[in-house]
């Protein structure tokens, strides 16, 4: 149930820190907060009747606002129910909750999957990206050629000599055959290409024995050739696995969008608890209790900013029976009882988008979990994952450079802040230029804007008594 502080939060007050909350008398003699902003008017009926489906009422509330009272927006701001536990719509509604549940936890599973792969993705970038500058700085000749030339080397002799561990190594070959002066002679000669190794060993080591010379031209020859075809090839993998990448992150943003709905379903389809406990509800009787809201907003014409609102409560407490339509599918008609509460607003266009953020809180932190999830997994990556998925074709709106503050500087604290740029396709973009300075309004400003949400209550307080008037006419109540 909504509280005082969250009509606070979201700007329903009749002074600073104080909650403009309804209270109504809903036993005899005994008044209550309801949890709604305070109206301008209201209005409360209860229809009954065991023979009759009490479908027919929300329907007919529904036509009428749109077609005879003109209000073209209306929007079900609730939708939930709860059944007792021995009635066949429990069971019914409990099976499909289930099937439900099944396909997230399967989604999930998989979006957990995919971002351990995505972290495996990264670290693999990065080890890629380590080695290539090896062989750029090696090939362009740059101040580090030289530390690059003997790091190959040294990966060269480990990985593809096995080390020591081989008696034809080089560290193997000075080891075994004592060739003392050939790993000195490897990791100081430095030829660019397969075809200057002769040359160059002639020329810069012609003092040494012939012997030495054919060995040494021989793991130079062996080693270029691979520096070559092994620097193609890792290019060509770090495309791949950059394409992958991009691939992988598009996939993990499918699997959340496709889950979503599910979970929506799962919020609509849950039993209210809440609502177990009233006396209403009865765990052996075939009974359920259904709520529903809808807000009904008449747009206001300029000059005007209130726009006209009808708040709509439907309580119903139904005996649900079970048929089978069409031969195949099960399902309920709901007999018994509704309770309808009618509110008047005059709201403004905040108002109204405050009033529907207040009552869907709690589906706005359901369809948030995966996002959350995904969120601190991807924010632990850092920005090299925003660099590679840039580089991959992903288009992010661009920042303007900043300069790193005291705090900022440190890689530690820099790595929490790549989301904020793999979100930002979604966000709409910030309007440049300065904030403008608040105006205090004038006494005629605030004497029109009472003036124009006097008449907009007045016109919702006249189309309000409109529908529950005729709702008591049509449905054979007494009325006056």
């Amino acid at each position: 149930m909504t509280t005082d502080v969250d009509l606070i939060k979201y700007g329903f007050t009749k002074e600073e820190g104080v909650a403009d909350s309804e209270e109504s008398e809903e036993t005899r003699g005994s008044f209550v907060k309801t949890g709604y902003p305070k109206p301008g008017r209201r209005y409360r009926l209860h229809y009954e009747g065991y023979n009759i489906s009490i479908e027919e009422p929300y329907f007919w509330t529904l036509h009428y606002l749109k077609y005879y009272a003109g209000y073209p927006k209306i929007d079900k701001i609730t939708d939930v129910f709860t059944a007792s536990e021995q009635s066949s719509f429990f069971g019914a509604a409990q099976q499909r909750l289930g099937l439900q549940q099944d396909k997230v936890s399967q989604f999930m599973a998989t979006i957990g999957k995919m971002v351990r792969e995505l972290f495996q993705l990264v670290r693999e970038l990065r080890i890629l990206d380590e080695r290539i500058s090896y062989y750029y700085d090696s090939y362009t000749g740059s101040p580090s050629a030289e530390s690059a030339e003997i790091t190959l080397k040294g990966i060269w002799v480990d990985l593809v000599e096995q080390g020591a561990k081989n008696p034809a190594s080089v560290y193997g070959m000075a080891r075994e055959v004592q060739f003392t002066t050939l790993p000195d002679l490897f990791f100081g000669t430095h030829p660019k290409k397969q075809e200057d190794v002769d040359n160059v060993v002639n020329r810069e080591r012609g003092q040494f024995n012939r012997k030495v010379r054919e060995v040494l031209m021989r793991k130079l020859r062996a080693y270029l050739a691979w520096k070559e075809h092994s620097f193609e090839e890792i290019k060509t993998r770090r495309k791949f696995t950059l394409k992958y990448l991009r691939q992988h992150y598009e996939s993990i943003r499918m699997y959340t969008n496709w889950v979503k709905p599910y979970l929506k379903n799962i919020q609509r389809l849950q039993i209210d608890t809440d609502k177990n406990e009233r006396p209403d509800l009865i765990a052996a009787f075939e009974s359920s209790m259904i709520e529903v809201e809808i807000l009904a907003t008449k747009p206001a014409k300029e000059p005007r900013k209130y726009n006209d609102c009808l708040l709509i409560h439907f309580l119903f407490r139904t005996r649900p029976e079970m048929n089978y339509s069409q031969e195949y599918q099960k399902g309920p008609i709901h007999l018994g009882r509704v309770e309808i509460d009618f509110r008047a607003y005059a709201w403004t266009n905040r108002q109204v988008q405050n009033y529907r953020k207040m009552k869907q809180q709690e589906d706005f932190q359901l369809l948030g979990l995966v996002d959350g999830s995904v969120r601190v997994a991807l924010d632990s990556l850092g920005d090299e994952l925003t660099r590679y998925l840039e580089e991959s074709g992903e288009t992010f709106i661009e920042k303007q450079p900043v300069k790193p503050r005291a705090n900022e500087a440190n890689p530690y604290t820099s790595v929490f802040k790549a989301f904020n740029n793999l979100m930002a396709p979604f966000k709409s973009p910030k309007k440049k230029g300065k904030m403008p300075k608040f105006k205090k309004p004038s006494g005629t400003d605030i004497m029109k804007d009472s003036i124009d949400k006097k008449a907009a209550i007045s016109s919702a307080k006249k189309a309000m008594w409109t529908v529950y008037h005729h709702f008591k006419k049509q449905h054979g109540m007494l009325n006056w």
